[in-house]
């Protein structure tokens, strides 16, 4: 009874895997290289998908570096501190999940466009990108690390105070090591997400080619302009840069975790 049910379970989760990942990710390929590997490589090598693919990754990783401090702080923070409304707070990180993103980016507008209250003006820049994707990829790195800081032992902190190591060497020696998986990981889903974010950037970014124009962007001119295998190529382009940087990430993790397992 228990295998069949182990079975079942294996059958439905393939399945659902299948109609809602596999299925979609392999139409997308089969039109990304309906013109065979030079269609491809001449859609992906074009210079208007090759600009748009180095600003979109390298705004991308920016943000994914910003996060990476940015979020860790803010979860230390919340783990670590008490302070006035720290509920509210730890509610307000989720915001991005459930704002939608195209809402962040006409208020960001507001705030750093050509009528700023503030007088700074940002729109159809890259710093604006920056902005922009940090506000919906925050979340990403804070809810990996949280859980991390909450399940440290605080004794281990406490006995290397008292035998008089500073609260630097406790953090790099002891606590960082244990949170460097799980900020790792954040920081990958981070840039995952900033690399195919559009909503958040539509209005702030301007879309101005070659230099605030995103990948997202590039593929929705590409299929209005009704070269669909063009904006699948760079999907396809897209899906591996994400891949692979998730994939290295998720080694070094691995392996930063077995090292501190060891010792």
């Amino acid at each position: 009874m228990g295998a069949r049910r182990t079975r079942l379970s294996m059958g439905t989760a393939t399945l659902w895997l299948s109609v809602i990942v596999l299925l979609p990710l392999v139409a997308l390929a089969t039109e990304a290289f309906s013109g065979g590997f030079g269609g491809f490589w001449d859609a992906v090598t074009a210079p208007g998908a090759r600009t748009t693919l180095w600003v979109t990754a390298k705004v991308s990783l920016v943000v994914a570096l910003i996060n990476m401090v940015t979020g860790t702080l803010v979860a230390w923070v919340l783990v670590r501190d008490d302070f006035p409304a720290k509920r509210i707070v730890d509610a307000v990180i989720d915001l991005p999940f459930a704002l939608p993103t195209i809402v962040a980016s006409l208020v960001l507008l507001s705030l750093y466009g050509p009528d700023s209250p503030m007088n700074v003006t940002l729109n159809a820049t890259q710093p604006a990108l920056v902005i922009a994707l940090a506000f919906v990829t925050l979340p990403f790195v804070v809810r990996s690390v949280q859980p991390v800081l909450i399940e440290l032992d605080h004794d281990v902190e406490e006995a290397a105070a008292s035998l008089g190591a500073s609260n630097a060497t406790i953090f790099r020696r002891i606590i960082l090591p244990a949170l460097w998986p799980a900020v790792l990981s954040g920081t990958g889903l981070a840039f995952a997400r900033a690399i195919g974010e559009y909503g958040s950037v539509v209005l702030i970014g301007g879309n101005v080619p070659g230099a605030t124009q995103v990948a997202s962007q590039y593929i929705q001119e590409q299929i209005e302009s009704d070269v669909p295998s063009a904006a699948a190529a760079v999907s396809v382009t897209l899906l591996a840069i994400t891949f692979i940087v998730l994939l290295v990430l998720r080694l070094v993790g691995d392996r930063s975790t077995r090292k501190e397992q060891d010792a």
